[in-house]
């Protein structure tokens, strides 16, 4: 069987799970992935007291895991449990921090399927790139995959109790981690949880330390200059030049691939049904979640563009948080902010901080002229949307497009 991703909240995630887990066991190893601080662990805790005794919750970056004969006393337990008991659940957070994980996990995971034994098996971790390699490696037919996402508006709202339009305000000017979200009224001591829980573990520990990085410091400045520079189109060239420690046009793109599979920076590529013209065009630059801009700007948005540019990546963030396909399109003088595909159906955005004006529906127009498939769309203040219907486009307020997507209010088509 090959490997399947579904990104979810944390509701629907734990319901996902706890469906599969109670399939007749053994069945597929269940790996968990996702960003720092969005709630894994929580909700593998949460999973534990819900199935009770038969289950087994274990962290490999815990003290224990480092004790000789750590993992053969792990799985003699799940086996006297299954047993005892008819069925054993063992909920692994942190896999990729045991040495050779995947290959051990298989072994085992062999072993439980040849004898039959009751035991289903979730093992969790922070970057896809360890996750995804060792499974690929090792795991081959044996797993599923989900991940668990940046949070969106809707979480934010449901957890601290916000308003619609609160949360989405919020999500674009302090992001969605919500171990952060009770200090956002307090900004050093937000700025401090963010760099030291999330941001210096992620580059620090997530990539650095599970995988070959040989110029530290040029992913650091990339990452920075990432979100220093949030929604923009950047040659790899451009990039380069604008780094401290410059490596090959190579090495760059390689570190703005692992950028990604930690979840901190994705690189949209251009729309194009040529692959070629695709990968030869410049990459436009979204942080996946807005923390990171307030890390790198504390101010906030203090400027109309830069309010701008934090709104549109907060967008596209959602967009591609939410599993769907985003890439740009650009051809001088025209283009369009993001073109979605997936399960949201097939969308051109536009997205804009004023009232909405022909010149600014040019690259829309153009741009469905050549692909038809796809709805354009305007993203919008509130009070601009019947501007937009005026000039015949289906239009949308920025907050309810954070909140729930695309659900556009009609014009009469461009």
């Amino acid at each position: 069987m090959s490997e399947s991703t579904f990104v979810l909240d944390f509701q629907a995630c734990q319901t996902e799970l706890l469906r599969r887990l109670h399939e007749t066991a053994p069945s597929r190893i269940q790996l968990l992935t996702g960003p720092r601080q969005v709630g894994k662990t929580t909700l593998l805790l949460a999973m534990a007291k819900s199935l009770g005794e038969s289950s087994l919750y274990t962290s490999a970056d815990g003290p224990e895991a480092s004790l000789p004969g750590y993992w053969e006393r792990l799985w003699h337990q799940l086996q006297v449990m299954a047993t005892s008991q008819g069925q054993a659940y063992l909920l692994l957070d942190e896999a990729p921090y045991l040495s050779d994980w995947s290959g051990k996990l298989k072994g085992e995971w062999d072993r439980i399927v040849r004898l039959g034994l009751p035991i289903h098996v979730v093992a969790s971790g922070s970057s896809a790139l360890a996750v995804g390699a060792g499974s690929r490696e090792s795991l081959a037919g044996r797993f599923e995959r989900l991940t668990l996402g940046h949070w969106g508006a809707r979480a934010l709202a449901n957890a601290f109790s916000l308003s619609d339009s609160r949360a989405a305000e919020a999500l674009v000017l302090w992001g969605s981690f919500p171990g952060a979200w009770p200090l956002h009224d307090q900004p050093d001591r937000w700025l401090a949880y963010l760099r030291d829980a999330i941001q210096e573990p992620a580059l620090g520990r997530d990539l650095v330390a599970l995988t070959q990085v040989r110029k530290p410091a040029l992913l650091r400045q990339l990452f920075t200059l990432a979100a220093a520079t949030p929604a923009q189109i950047v040659s790899l060239q451009k990039l380069q030049g604008q780094l401290q420690d410059r490596g090959a046009l190579e090495t760059v793109a390689h570190y703005l691939s692992l950028l990604k599979d930690a979840y901190l920076v994705t690189s949209l590529e251009k729309y194009s049904a040529t692959l070629a013209r695709r990968r030869a065009a410049p990459p436009k630059l979204i942080t996946l979640n807005n923390a990171f801009l307030r890390l790198a700007h504390p101010a906030g948005p203090d400027t109309p563009d830069r309010w701008g540019a934090w709104l549109e990546n907060a967008c596209l963030a959602h967009c591609v948080n939410s599993g769907q396909q985003v890439t740009y399109w650009r051809e001088e003088p025209v283009e369009v902010d993001a073109v979605i595909q997936g399960s949201w159906g097939n969308w051109a955005l536009e997205i804009t901080l004023g009232e909405v004006r022909s010149r600014a529906l040019e690259g829309l127009a153009e741009f469905t002229r050549r692909n038809p498939q796809f709805e354009p769309l305007v993203i919008c203040p509130s009070e601009s949307v019947g501007s937009a219907q005026r000039l015949g486009i289906a239009a949308q307020d920025w907050q309810s497009f954070l909140w729930e997507g695309p659900k556009p209010q009609r014009g009469r088509g461009i």
